[in-house]
């Protein structure tokens, strides 16, 4: 019997369609450049003429473009202290669905409220940044602790491909229309600026608006750890088993050694899904015409990229797979740092690279996770594996950040990432995978 029913699976992959829109469109494209053009016209520079100019949030003086990557690392900070204690509670409570939509419309309803970030509110835009994307982690911890539920070991690299390609397709369509009102924004009397605000706030609607099939169509299951039955106050409990949780990572060292391996390469990953629409603006100097569309490309590749990848996977395993897709990020980086300025061909080229591997590396990776997780504690397992995961990455964007305020390159910021990479793949191939899954107390797939 299977553990849901196909309608059940398709809500699930629907969440991913949903707040794909904040990774893409936000995250991505349009928040980097906007809050740093936002932040110059407070430094009272613009662009070529900031090099030596500062602002100063709560009394620090940092560099303009410093600002995304200190909120997005800041963002992740505090995400290590509310992730993991939402997966507890999530794993305590009969009302996960519910939870889902708590997180994911207060996430929502902050990038709405980016229609307000105009003029020099810099302030404003970090913290709707702060918690929209605390309110994204938090949601997504939900969504995961799902998959064990809704596939069984042999159909979790299946079903976790799946949902991510779907998640990248309904994250490109939206960019597709917001790529449509970067080109004609002359037509449609906008400036650049106006279309990226409403752009942001487009992510906002269309990550409320279809969260709305899944919790239609996900069902709530019974709890399945032990909880004392005098004890339900959730919340409390959640930071209880937070605690129980950490000590109890001892007892799986195979599934905490492959958590660091991921914390370390996804981080790079994260980083550099992040921050590329600002390297390609603030170094290659390239035009929205030119950004825009070269990211949209990507999406749609990340869509085939997922499912190839899922393909190989079922060929030689998930490990291996992921392993292979570390190496091309790797060359990726490399290749990236001596990409030519104001040339748009290398860029479109390395996009479409990017592409392909990227949405496979983090299915395959979630899926490989959920297999080292002991039965009944997938939402607080998920709640730590979060920490680095869809844009909440926080070493990576703290070194870029340093990189740059110490050498005012962008080149030398993005090469500062390669280090993730190499880590994380040497990190990765130590895990001895199959023991990790029976050390889990679950039953390994036929190839890893």
């Amino acid at each position: 019997m299977e553990l849901s029913t196909r309608r059940e699976r398709v809500g699930w992959y629907f969440y991913d369609w949903a707040n794909s829109a904040f990774s893409t469109t936000v995250i991505t494209v349009f928040l980097g450049p906007y809050l740093t053009s936002i932040a110059e016209k407070a430094a009272g520079c613009d662009g070529d003429a900031c090099d030596n100019a500062t602002i100063h949030p709560l009394g620090i003086a940092i560099a303009p473009g410093s600002l995304f990557p200190y909120t997005v690392s800041l963002s992740v900070l505090l995400t290590v202290f509310v992730l993991p204690v939402v997966g507890a509670i999530a794993d305590r409570s009969e009302r996960k669905k519910e939870l889902l939509a708590l997180f994911a419309y207060i996430g929502a309803g902050a990038t709405i409220a980016m229609l307000f970030l105009t003029g020099d509110r810099y302030l404003l835009g970090a913290g709707l940044f702060l918690l929209a994307n605390i309110s994204f982690g938090a949601s997504v911890v939900v969504y995961n602790s799902f998959l064990p539920q809704i596939a069984d070991e042999e159909d979790r690299d299946r079903v976790s491909s799946f949902g991510w390609a779907w998640g990248y397709l309904g994250g490109g369509l939206l960019l597709l229309l917001n790529v449509a009102a970067v080109l004609f924004k002359g037509k449609l009397g906008l400036t650049t600026g106006e279309v990226a605000r409403y752009s942001l706030v487009s992510a906002g609607v269309w990550w409320a608006g279809f969260t709305t099939i899944p919790l239609l169509r996900l069902r709530n299951r019974p709890v399945v750890a032990a909880v004392d039955v005098e004890e339900r106050n959730v919340l409390l409990d959640g930071f209880r088993q937070l605690w129980a949780t950490l000590k109890s990572l001892k007892a799986y060292p195979l599934t905490l050694f492959f958590l660091v391996a991921y914390l370390i390469y996804n981080d790079g990953i994260q980083t550099v899904i992040s921050l590329a629409s600002q390297y390609g603006t603030e170094e290659l100097q390239l035009s929205d015409s030119v950004l825009v569309p070269t990211i949209l490309m990507v999406q749609f590749l990340a869509f085939a990229g997922a499912l190839l990848l899922g393909r190989l996977a079922r060929a030689i395993g998930a490990w291996k797979t992921v392993l292979v897709s570390l190496v091309l990020w790797t060359l990726v980086v490399l290749v990236a740092f001596f990409l030519p300025a104001k040339q748009a061909v290398p860029f479109v080229v390395l996009g479409g690279a990017i592409g392909l591997v990227l949405g496979g590396s983090q299915a395959l990776s979630r899926s490989l996770f959920s297999q080292l997780i002991p039965k009944g504690k997938e939402g607080e397992y998920f709640g730590i594996y979060e920490i680095s995961d869809k844009g909440t990455s926080w070493l990576g964007p703290l070194l870029f950040g340093l990189a740059y305020d110490a050498t005012r390159s962008y080149r030398v910021a993005i090469v500062s990432l390669l280090v993730f990479f190499v880590a994380g793949f040497i990190a990765l191939a130590a895990v001895p995978m199959r023991r990790a899954i029976e050390q889990a107390g679950n039953t390994p797939p036929a190839r890893l």
